[in-house]
């Protein structure tokens, strides 16, 4: 596999740091990456190809590469299956290392005129929990918080108080974890199971995306996303949490772990804004608004949605 820099760097994630290393993966792939589009930065930076239809996914550091790798291999998997996900372009070497940083290249998928639903997103996750992974294919447990002590040692911009506290309940939640009696079997799970990682193309298909925390483990994860965002956060009406349930066939806030899963996923998501506390002032007032109620679990959660 080409690789360029596979060394770990100290270079701060930045937009300008993504777009170097998108410029030169392009050219090293023979694709002409002038007049790219950042469309997203998180975990990851997104970059629509002007030139081609193409999607460009850089990964923040080295240590992402075995989940990359795992994202290539499940995307071709579940095309083979003829389960509609992101697709890999399958003439291209992959994953690239460009100066530390791992680059996939994806089909561009042209969006339609509505956004998926959450019945939508509840049956896309019960079509993916009955699937038999195949033996060809290992996949790794879901990393809970497999990221959490890496982004708080890295992360800038934070009172060392943050740091500290974030560490300590980091350490209270994998003992909650460990505690749990899950009420499933372990199959295959999404990772990062909310709307937003749905697409509807122009000719109305439902499309998974952003495959790299994709697991061998219990449902229940995919199914804590939606279930905070409703119950904890309000992100959903009703009628749409209720279309979520129906469509999957189960409401995860009956079962007696979902205090536990709650707290993971409100920490995940404190934990992923906070790598991009210098990236806007509004992101440091989300984050500062998401670590004052991690610490007191009985406050509302006004939190933005994003």
């Amino acid at each position: 596999m080409p690789q360029d820099g596979a060394r770990s760097t100290a270079e701060e994630f930045t937009s300008e740091v993504a777009t170097r290393v998108m410029v030169t993966a392009c050219r090293r792939a023979g694709l002409d990456g002038d007049g790219a589009h950042l469309i997203r930065f998180g975990e990851n930076a997104l970059f629509r190809l002007a030139a081609h239809p193409v999607v460009v996914r850089i990964a923040r550091s080295i240590e992402y590469l075995p989940s990359v790798r795992g994202e290539v291999q499940v995307s071709r998997w579940l095309t083979g299956e003829g389960f509609p996900a992101t697709r890999i372009i399958d003439d291209l070497e992959q994953p690239l290392v460009v100066a530390g940083r791992p680059v996939t290249f994806w089909h561009l998928i042209v969006e339609g005129e509505r956004k998926a639903t959450y019945g939508e997103l509840g049956a896309v996750l019960r079509d993916l929990h009955s699937l038999a992974v195949p033996d060809s294919l290992e996949l790794p447990r879901y990393p809970v918080l497999d990221r959490t002590d890496r982004r708080v040692d890295a992360a800038a911009g934070i009172p060392e108080a943050d740091r500290a506290f974030l560490r300590e309940r980091a350490h209270e939640l994998r003992e909650r974890i460990a505690a749990l009696d899950f009420a499933s079997q372990p199959g295959p799970v999404h990772g990062d199971a909310h709307v937003q990682n749905l697409m509807v193309d122009r000719r109305g298909r439902v499309i998974l995306i952003d495959l790299e925390r994709f697991s061998y483990d219990f449902p229940e994860w995919d199914l804590m996303v939606t279930a905070t965002e409703h119950h904890s956060l309000g992100w959903q009406t009703a009628e749409e949490y209720g279309a979520f349930v129906d469509s999957y066939g189960r409401d995860l806030h009956a079962w007696d772990g979902f205090p536990t899963l709650r707290a993971v996923q409100e920490f995940n998501m404190t934990t992923w804004l906070m790598q991009n506390v210098s990236e806007s002032p509004e992101t440091a007032a989300e984050y500062a608004r998401r670590i004052a109620s991690l610490r007191d679990e009985t406050a509302p959660r006004h939190w933005t949605i994003g």
